[in-house]
């Protein structure tokens, strides 16, 4: 059979896509499992979630929650840190943590055969760490000299201007791994203090990934974590309380510069507040965000990379936590090209919610991309495993995921330009520059983009 290699093949249809559906238990003292036999390959991979993220730093405390996650497999039980990275190797194991604002989740993934030797160490990490007063103070002083290096990085700096411009006081309004004054008040106490209330069974979920019956996942690990006990709350302020102290946010325009003298690029931060993972229009608004900056073929990538040359990329993304979300959109352009760019933002994003909405076209288009590589981010047991990590931690219902897809394609022309109108507020948006002021100032005034402030490195370090 001959082949016109002269013409692209058509586009087959969409692929079909179920996302398995846990098994789920909860023990006595109150941690709930879900298991799921997933997959051919002899690997399980396990995610302890604690619904305890950045937010639940104390105020003045910032960096307190990841700071405590690092250290767990620096002793643990009767184990010394050298002796938790043998038993690690002896079986092949690989954990790691992650601390967003909203969760902190232990990760461990191992052969099949080794599951129950590696949900007892995930146990005895996430349970008994030691918290050794030198290994503390190691841990301490490596994530200090991780943030004096992050002062060099724009890109960093920009980020940090931009959550605290936005957030304030909200619990979100801090990076999860503190600032270098935050991380200088913290002592063994405040560890040990954290640890003792939040890593709690009734506030957890040990989700189990992999190629073993969902019934003998469940049995190995109860017998891992049935000897976990509650200890007694001492928080004094509950974070639902303090984060709908802060649900509104500053709304108004402004303009935020911190000055790198000699600095060949600018790094800019344009966006304002948003809204909570639990809004209807979750998946319009990653439809929009497609159009607009969330793609190579977005209208602002075309704009500024492929027509003006100002950058080598730009991306927009709507972030959506437990209590409250923002819309965002970051790159770094030319210093010579800094107020042109963000008058081309700003230009795009009111284009795309009143003057230039969006085309049936770009609906097709942006709609193709979410769905039609959807099935590809659950190829492995990890991937399912954070999956229904996110599931958990946001409660969303079983079949969420392979429902995700049909939703997408549910998605109207009517919607996303409501959600365009409803959800993008070009006139109250936060502008962050990180660049050499003296060569960006005449532009940056003619850009009238309200309130200008200005931000020293020093501000950013004694903070």
């Amino acid at each position: 059979m001959s082949v016109d290699r002269t013409e692209l093949p058509p586009v087959g249809p969409d692929p079909l896509f179920t996302f398995p559906r846990p098994v789920k238990h909860t023990l006595a003292n109150g941690l709930t499992i879900w298991a799921v036999e997933h997959g051919a390959m002899p690997v399980v991979s396990a995610c302890l979630l604690l619904h305890c993220g950045s937010a639940s730093d104390p105020e003045n405390h910032g960096g307190l929650g990841s700071l405590t996650a690092d250290l767990l497999d620096e002793g643990s039980g009767s184990r010394s840190a050298l002796e938790v990275q043998e038993a690690l190797r002896q079986i092949g194991a690989r954990f790691n943590r992650h601390v967003t604002a909203d969760a902190t989740q232990l990760r461990m993934t191992s052969l099949s055969r080794f599951t129950g030797q590696a949900l007892t160490l995930l146990a005895e990490l996430g349970t008994c760490p030691t918290f050794d007063e030198e290994q503390f103070t190691r841990v301490k002083q490596l994530r200090l000299d991780q943030l004096v290096q992050l002062r060099d990085v724009p890109s960093a700096n920009a980020n940090r201007i931009m959550v605290e411009a936005l957030y304030g006081d909200h619990p979100y309004g801090h990076n999860p791994s503190g600032t270098e004054a935050s991380i200088q008040t913290l002592t063994r106490d405040h560890v040990v203090d954290f640890h003792r209330e939040f890593y709690q069974p009734a506030k957890a979920t040990l989700i189990l990934v992999g190629a073993m019956p969902a019934e003998q996942l469940l049995d190995q690990a109860a017998t891992a974590f049935e000897m976990w006990c509650a200890t007694p709350e001492t928080r004094t302020a509950d974070l639902d309380t303090r984060c709908e102290a802060h649900s509104e946010g500053t709304q108004r325009e402004r303009l935020i510069v911190m000055n790198r003298p000699g600095a060949a690029q600018s790094e800019l931060r344009i966006g304002h507040r948003g809204v909570s993972r639990d809004t209807p229009d979750y998946h319009a608004l990653r439809v929009l965000n497609a159009i607009l900056g969330g793609q190579f073929v977005s209208r602002l990538n075309l704009n500024l990379r492929e027509d003006k040359g100002y950058t080598y990329g730009v991306s927009t993304g709507f972030t959506f936590c437990r209590y409250a979300g923002d819309f965002m959109a970051a790159l770094s352009v030319q210093t010579d090209a800094t107020s042109e760019s963000i008058r081309e933002v700003l230009k795009e994003i009111r284009h795309i919610r009143d003057s230039h909405p969006v085309s049936d076209e770009e609906l097709v288009q942006a709609k193709a991309a979410l769905t039609r590589g959807y099935p590809r981010g659950f190829e492995t047991a990890s991937q399912v495993a954070q999956g229904f990590a996110r599931s958990a931690l946001y409660q969303l219902p079983d079949d969420y995921f392979t429902q995700v897809v049909p939703s997408v394609n549910l998605v109207d022309l009517e919607t996303v330009r409501r959600v365009a109108q409803e959800y993008l507020a070009p006139d109250q948006v936060t502008t962050v520059v990180v660049g050499d002021r003296d060569a960006i100032a005449t532009g940056l005034t003619d850009l009238d983009a309200g309130e200008l402030t200005e931000i020293k490195l020093e501000d950013l370090i004694s903070n």
